[in-house]
């Protein structure tokens, strides 16, 4: 678990993370007196819990709580307040908490064990990848609308590959084998990832695609999948194969073929 600290009173500081520390645990504590370098540390990881100063300058708490929830919707919100004037936009914000007046150990800890999204809710993964049968992916338990059908077609075979880095010139030879002009291919590509990360971005979803120069790969961790539990896990897993894999995809033939091994050896068992 990782918990956010952010207030720009030093003395303050210390005493919420030294609380936070002591409540929490084994629980990693980040202290930002600045809420834009907070904001910036954000952007890097996921963060479980935010306990943050509502009268911060340069960006005051709530914004940063904003801007929080908009990375990590589930994010657990913890608000401090010398008043009660920030507490409808907290309100709106669906925030976890708000503690008004001093903070002591006791108002900290009520706030930490009645999390809006408690850890165990929080480790439900939202993505969960279908193979067996026909290739979907779904969000929130809803299939994924994409502008494209070949943007779909690129998340399947980052699936199939596991978490393998996928280059481009692997997803062009993929998706559209020897045909047509590799350069309109190219472009046509850029456009794929294009609606990929705008799907991802509207869906609020950061880290569930790990892109570098010229490839991409899913982050296989991030994410719930009948093929990853199935290999794990043989007969204990909740997902069966039974001969069906990405069946609109041609090229997951190779794939289909290995599991139909696996799943013979099982039965010989």
């Amino acid at each position: 678990m990782t918990i956010l600290v952010a207030d720009d009173n030093a003395a303050k500081l210390r005493e919420i993370s030294r609380i936070a520390g002591k409540l929490a645990g084994d629980a990693e504590i980040l202290c930002f007196s600045s809420s834009p370098e907070a904001l910036e540390e954000a952007r890097k990881r996921e963060i479980d819990i935010a306990i943050i100063g509502t009268e911060m300058r340069e960006l005051n708490g709530l914004d940063l709580g904003e801007y929080l929830k908009e990375l990590y919707p589930y994010v657990n919100l913890i608000y401090l307040s010398g008043s009660g004037d920030a507490a409808y936009e907290a309100m709106r914000q669906h925030a976890s908490g708000y503690v008004r007046g001093a903070v002591s150990e006791e108002g900290l800890r009520r706030e930490l064990q009645d999390l809006r999204y408690p850890a165990e809710q929080k480790n439900r993964k939202r993505v969960f990848a279908q193979t067996f049968g026909n290739f979907d992916l779904f969000v929130d338990g809803k299939p994924v609308a994409f502008k494209y059908s070949r943007t779909k077609e690129i998340v399947a075979l980052l699936v199939n590959n596991r978490g393998a880095q996928t280059t481009n010139g692997e997803i062009i030879a993929a998706l559209w084998e020897d045909d047509g002009d590799p350069e309109t291919k190219s472009s046509y590509l850029r456009n794929l990832r294009q609606d990929l990360q705008n799907t991802l971005t509207a869906l609020k979803l950061t880290g569930v695609i790990l892109k570098q120069r010229g490839s991409m790969a899913i982050a296989a961790d991030r994410i719930e999948c009948d093929l990853y539990d199935w290999l794990a896990k043989k007969k204990q897993s909740i997902y069966q194969y039974l001969g069906d894999y990405m069946n609109q995809y041609s090229w997951a033939e190779y794939v289909h073929a290995e599991l139909d091994e696996i799943s013979y050896a099982l039965e010989d068992e």
